[in-house]
């Protein structure tokens, strides 16, 4: 199973881009895309705080693959992505990346995947230093929070006025948003957006733990 992981959060690509980006560098690659999954956050959560996302790696069998537009889609924190590409390796999942045309897997060594950490943490360093937003990032907007559920009323073929109706909001401002997100090309394009499910399945899961999962459950033992 091939999934495409798309991540909304502040000062990064819209999601549409994203999209783009991995649509191509699949097609150039010879991969079939079985399935689209989105996770939204209007901030930049801990990878403890993101249980989809957590519950996602879980879900994922041995041989799957999974495609991202950037490194940062998975954590922007050097720390956080050690952990995710350890827990995906020891998964048996193959992890590209579309925007450096990267593939990790197995038999990745350490060498290969060092530069890119290196280049993640220059660019956190260099944003931390940036005064005022990074070109080409997005603000935070109170619209983040209703962004699933105004693709799903635009899936549906509401229009933008029932939908500020819907919402409550001004339909100037909820226009202005939906512009800026590219929300439609990504509502009308060719893939759709697959529900995570916050439990698995399975007792399996608890064979192959990653490692923030460890983390949390050695500190869940004691505090009981």
């Amino acid at each position: 199973m091939c999934y495409a992981y798309l991540r909304q959060m502040p000062e990064s690509s819209s999601m549409s881009e994203q999209q783009r980006h991995i649509l191509s560098y699949a097609l150039a690659q010879g991969l079939e895309i079985h399935k689209e999954v989105v996770e939204y956050s209007n901030k930049n959560n801990l990878i403890e705080e993101r249980e989809k996302f957590e519950a996602f790696l879980q879900s994922l069998e041995e041989g799957s693959t999974v495609i991202v537009d950037t490194m940062s889609t998975l954590s922007n924190r050097v720390e956080e992505m050690i952990k995710v590409i350890n827990c995906m390796l020891r998964r048996g999942i193959e992890l590209h990346i579309a925007s450096t045309k990267t593939i990790m897997n197995r038999e990745t060594s350490v060498v290969e995947i060092f530069p890119l950490l290196n280049d993640l943490r220059e660019e956190q360093k260099a944003k931390s230093n940036h005064i005022g937003r990074p070109k080409g990032s997005r603000s935070v907007s109170k619209f983040d929070t209703y962004q699933p559920q105004i693709m799903t009323l635009l899936k549906e073929g509401m229009n933008v006025s029932a939908i500020a109706r819907e919402l409550g909001v001004s339909r100037s401002s909820l226009k202005d948003y939906i512009e800026s997100r590219g929300l439609r090309d990504l509502v009308e394009g060719s893939w759709m957006e697959i529900p995570l499910q916050t439990e698995i399945a399975g007792e399996g899961n608890t064979l192959l733990v990653c490692p923030f999962e460890e983390e949390r459950l050695a500190k869940k033992e004691r505090m009981s």
